[in-house]
């Protein structure tokens, strides 16, 4: 084979196997006042190449989703200064782009969860 084309066919091949450049690092924002939750759960999003944004009050989640616009907010339903579900509201009334909700509680009652629905959390 020519030296020409075993050149070209090498260039093909390096190429074809350029790993694509890695997409932007997704942003979780958790909203959480106790401090195990939210260390058990920055360290499986972070394992799986997340980045991680921590507020831990409701009053203080809404001022770091208004200032970093993360991807997902994880909300915890029981804070204080402001309960999940008055983030929630604020987040789905001011933020200016559809921001993903999911709500984590241990409360287990249906009318919480018809509640966080009616507000448009994304998951309970």
């Amino acid at each position: 084979m020519p030296a020409a084309k075993r050149a070209k066919k090498a260039t093909r091949a390096k190429k074809s196997t350029k790993a694509a450049a890695p997409a932007a690092t997704k942003r979780i924002l958790l909203v959480d006042d106790d401090a195990e939750i939210i260390e058990s759960m920055r360290t499986i999003l972070e394992a799986k190449g997340y980045s991680v944004l921590v507020a831990r009050d409701g009053s203080q989640g809404i001022a770091v989703a208004e200032r970093e616009n993360p991807d997902l907010v994880i909300l915890d339903m029981m804070m204080p200064k402001r309960s999940g579900f008055l983030v929630l509201e604020k987040l789905r009334r001011e933020y200016d782009h559809p921001i993903h909700i999911i709500m984590v509680t241990a409360n287990e009652g249906n009318r919480h969860r018809a509640y966080a629905e009616m507000l448009g959390v994304d998951d309970y």
